[in-house]
């Protein structure tokens, strides 16, 4: 008799193993929601009153892709907006279940054609950001999260970093000084009925998608739609952008051969598809990574407000984003660090400038950096001390950015944390 149940009692290990297996694997899950508003809303290029909007090119997302390993549960959003504070992003997270505050990173992709979440006052104190508007967002977005959660399935990644081809972005203040690597994470699933497909394809590249602007009456994702677009029909799965180290002024490269800038939607479509056609070459022959580590690490910095420009944006904001603190003198915000696979991944608060990003990158522990920026807070330009007003071209990135000691404070934190975290696969 112990005989002829030994097979059953066999496979019944065996079958607990395996669910056991994939309880404690690599797993991913992704969702998208429309943030479009409806009746359009006046669009926001940075400080100062909104422009009207009469027209729409492409919609504006949240879309989130779940990460779990383990006991380790991680979410990256991106949303189609120039900028997203950290109490719009806290609001989001009191809403998401199953996952540690610390753990969901909020970012934009930074489009200068979508409804003002900073909530800028005017001379006059006045905001005219629709914050009934930002409320449904917050639940969009918390709905999204929650989705991917839902759907999270076993999965594998490939994971790739690569200098990318074509006309795609330059710096506009010195041409040549940008980034032209570009990270791209993908999920793919590793078991059912969509095996071997992707789950979810993210790219990461510092790029300003200002080709439309805000003072031509359009409300627009800019490039990322079509990039979305552009992934999703070829590579099927839920695309994500994530922005980069692109202040003082990495942007499109939409110049056009005889002077002068294309300023069209077409232009956005040319290069969101190239972009996202160099993001499919770069990971196409990456190799699969069948149980990849996965570790997230938070720190809360503290960083001097200098500039009265944004202490006036701080403390008139219908936000509330000084908090209780009317004489506000530091902003206090949380620096993710993650490792995925092989990859290994910062935030930054801000608009990082290239050699920011450079020097981050290079000491970072992985052959494969990568940096969210305006992730978790959206605090302005971000340079060095030697940068900062010493140049009549940096007068305007130096008057939004909180301080002189920006920079400096956060690459010193940056790599702090690094240094704290443990290493990514393969390091």
């Amino acid at each position: 008799m112990f005989k002829k149940t030994l097979p059953l009692f066999t496979c019944i290990l065996f079958s607990v193993f395996v669910s056991a297996s994939f309880a404690q694997g690599f797993k991913a899950g992704a969702a998208v929601r429309v943030i479009t508003p409806n009746p359009l809303l006046p669009v926001s290029g940075g400080i100062g009153t909104p422009k009207p909007a009469t027209v729409k090119h492409g919609d504006l997302f949240a879309r989130a892709l779940v990460l779990e390993k383990g006991n380790t549960r991680v979410a990256i959003v991106n949303i189609d907006n120039l900028g997203w504070p950290a109490v719009l992003g806290d609001k989001s997270r009191t809403l998401i279940k199953g996952i540690s505050p610390e753990n969901i990173l909020i970012g934009v992709t930074h489009t200068h054609s979508a409804p003002d979440a900073y909530g800028f006052p005017d001379e006059n104190g006045q905001s005219h950001a629709d914050l009934k508007y930002l409320d449904w967002c917050v639940q969009q977005i918390a709905d999204a999260v929650n989705e991917a959660v839902r759907k999270l399935e076993p999965a594998t990644l490939k994971i790739a970093f690569d200098e990318i081809r074509g006309k795609i972005a330059y710096n506009y203040y010195a041409p040549d000084l940008y980034d032209p690597r570009c990270g791209v994470i993908q999920a793919i699933a590793a078991s059912g009925k969509r095996k071997g497909q992707p789950i979810a394809t993210l790219v990461n590249y510092a790029i300003h998608p200002e080709i439309i602007g805000s003072k031509q009456g359009i409300l627009s994702p800019d490039l990322c739609g079509p990039l979305y677009q552009r992934i999703e029909s070829k590579a099927g799965g839920v695309a994500l952008f994530m922005n980069g180290a692109q202040g003082g002024m990495v942007t499109a490269d939409n110049r056009l051969p005889n002077g002068g800038e294309a300023n069209d939607w077409q232009e956005c479509i040319r290069i969101g598809e190239l972009l996202a056609d160099e993001a499919l070459r770069i990971v196409t022959n990456a190799p699969a990574q069948t149980d990849p580590v996965l570790y997230c690490g938070a720190r809360t910095i503290s960083l001097p407000i200098d500039s009265d420009i944004m202490k006036y944006i701080l403390t008139h904001s219908p936000l509330n984003l000084a908090g209780n603190n009317a004489d506000i003198t530091h902003a206090h915000t949380r620096l993710n660090l993650l490792n995925i696979g092989t990859a290994q991944i910062l935030t930054v608060p801000g608009e990082a400038l290239p050699n920011i990003g450079y020097y981050v990158k290079r000491n970072m522990h992985t052959q494969q950096p990568f940096l969210f920026g305006l992730t978790n807070d959206a605090f302005g330009y971000m340079l060095t001390k030697v940068d900062f007003n010493s140049f009549k071209r940096y007068r305007y990135v130096s008057e939004t950015s909180l301080g002189e000691m920006t920079g400096e404070i956060y690459m010193q934190e940056a790599l702090r944390l690094v240094k704290d975290s443990p290493k990514p696969d393969g390091q």
